[in-house]
């Protein structure tokens, strides 16, 4: 085994040392801490000095991410006038590995004025901080992977896995779903994925002009050529905007090539559509109608019909579109 394996299996194994020596009922207090911090609209504030504070920062980022409202707060400014951000009935998460830290202990019996809840996250069970909270996890470790056993390195690991796991059981107790957990992330490649729609994305109908069952050749290659997507729709007579067909430029190609060429000025619309063809609704997620026009049996789907609930044409989707929007 080398080295970076060695020291991460040492810290794996920390994390197991940790979840097997969590106390059942200080776990359940701490979740339902948690479901009485975002039932009530309240905050969960996340602090710590030092490694732990930037474990805090990541925690309290976690958290914010997936729903629940939470912010770190650096316990020295705490001390000069931040604590204000902290308003009555807060939940509070204080980390400390010794739990004798003194800027994080100053701190809590103000906290206890604004009748704030804690969580305690420390290595000694004996520690001030453990005894003045309301909740006590443990992340106590056999030892640090640091060769002298003095860097925090397993210590902060578990930590962060237990904020992770607070997290994570957070969101399965309250059910968070995917549309939810959405709203936080707009932007990126993930927020992409999980927000935009095909109406986001498609090329409106207001862009092509309609062509009739009885149009000619002539002007289906005159649509085709004026729009530039290859393609163009067949209006049912029926009704305005009610979709009666497709005919794409390989559908053009196919008839005029099976066709004899002295046929073709007979040949109309209605001869060349398709007037079954696979579309898709407005409110589709993209990445679903990307996977829809990749994934199709005979080959990928360039251009889609989009149509409303009673086949009313509402534009064109490419997939040229959906693939440039980084999905």
């Amino acid at each position: 085994m080398n080295y970076l394996s060695k020291y991460l299996v040492e810290e794996a194994a920390a994390i197991t040392f940790s979840a097997q020596n969590l106390d059942d009922r200080e776990v359940s207090k701490a979740l339902e801490l948690l479901d009485c911090c975002s039932k009530n609209n309240l905050k969960l504030i996340v602090s710590g000095v030092g490694k732990s504070g930037i474990v805090a920062r990541k925690i309290a980022a976690t958290f914010s991410s997936v729903g629940l409202t939470s912010i770190y707060l650096n316990p020295l400014d705490a001390l000069h006038g931040d604590i204000g951000i902290v308003n009555n009935n807060d939940l509070c998460l204080l980390l400390s590995n010794s739990g004798e830290t003194s800027e994080l202990l100053e701190m809590i019996p103000h906290l206890k004025t604004r009748d704030t809840k804690c969580i305690a996250l420390t290595g000694n069970i004996n520690s001030t901080l453990a005894k003045n909270c309301n909740v006590f996890l443990s992340t106590k470790v056999e030892k640090e992977i640091c060769p002298l056993n003095l860097a925090p390195t397993a210590s902060t690991t578990v930590s962060m896995a237990i904020g992770d796991a607070l997290a994570s059981a957070w969101m399965d107790r309250n059910s968070i779903s995917s549309e939810e957990f959405a709203y936080n992330h707009p932007g990126g490649s993930l927020g992409r994925k999980l927000t935009i729609t095909v109406e986001d994305v498609m090329l409106r109908r207001e862009n092509f002009s309609s062509l009739e069952e009885k149009s000619s050749v002539i002007d289906i290659i005159s649509q085709m050529t004026l729009n530039g997507i290859g393609c163009c729709w067949i209006q049912n007579s029926k009704k305005e905007f009610s979709f009666g067909g497709i005919i794409t430029d390989g559908d053009l190609r196919r008839t005029l090539e099976k066709t004899d060429a002295n046929l073709w000025e007979k040949l109309k619309a209605k001869d060349l559509m398709t007037n079954n063809p696979i579309t898709i609704k407005p409110d589709v997620m993209a990445i679903d109608a990307l996977n829809l026009m990749e994934k199709n049996e005979k080959k990928p789907i360039n251009v889609i019909p989009v149509l409303s609930g009673g086949k009313e044409f509402l534009g064109f989707l490419r997939l040229h579109d959906l693939i440039q929007r980084g999905l």
